[in-house]
């Protein structure tokens, strides 16, 4: 059994308490998940563990201090993700992850990629003019594109958004459904409004759709655009 002694310099109390977390529950995490025992007593935090353990408590206890520090507002699954590179041995990287955020200036948010994939798939957007993304449902895929397609609007990189996707899943038919065209597709393009609307205020985004700065379109009404 070896010993771990650091003295941790925390910017304010506030970052101490988001370090701790309520109760030191962020600390009893990290002892379940990595087999070791932890004490702290103001800034000074002794683990004890075999020396693997010991390594990438340390790892992880100096990524978290210094995005805590940096005034990243840290939750529960940011730790349980942090965890999860630190034990897959990318823990050295996790800050890079973390500062790879989009910023949303009409809710003062930012939204941050959540895994290392993520993180490619952020700077694909940056640096690319079209990017495939593919993978499962519930990856964040529908999300991040929205909340980087946003981000650009409301800074004016950009002047409109063109948000698409097919009405019906592949070898399915529409059928005949009642109203225009957009009420016909509505419930099919529903997670494009979800992700919209959690990033801007509800009477601005239907400012944007009412003016067309936001278009929501079916893929299939997409042939023989021309895109600026």
């Amino acid at each position: 059994m070896s010993k771990l002694v650091l003295d941790l310099d925390f910017r304010d109390e506030g970052a101490w308490r988001a370090f701790f977390g309520q109760r030191e529950e962020n600390l009893r995490l990290i002892e379940e998940t990595f087999g070791v025992r932890i004490q702290a007593r103001g800034s000074r935090v002794q683990v004890e563990g075999d020396s693997d353990a010991l390594n990438r408590v340390e790892t992880l206890l100096r990524q978290l201090l210094s995005l805590i520090n940096d005034g990243y507002d840290l939750r529960k699954k940011d730790l349980e993700f942090t965890i999860r590179m630190v034990m897959n041995r990318q823990g050295e990287r996790v800050k890079e992850v973390f500062s790879q955020g989009i910023y949303i200036p009409s809710k003062k948010k930012l939204i941050t990629p959540k895994s290392l994939q993520q993180k490619v798939y952020v700077d694909a957007i940056k640096n690319y003019d079209i990017v495939f993304a593919i993978g499962p449902a519930g990856t964040g895929k529908t999300y991040l594109a929205m909340a980087m397609a946003v981000s650009y609007l409301l800074r004016r990189e950009v002047e409109r958004i063109i948000l698409t996707r097919p009405a019906v899943e592949a070898g399915e038919k529409l059928g005949f459904l009642p109203g225009d065209i957009l009420e016909k597709v509505n419930p099919y393009l529903r997670p494009l409004y979800d992700a919209l609307y959690d990033m801007v205020d509800w009477s601005k985004a239907e400012n944007f759709l009412e003016k067309g700065i936001i278009e929501v379109a079916p893929l299939a009404f997409m042939r023989g655009r021309t895109l600026n």
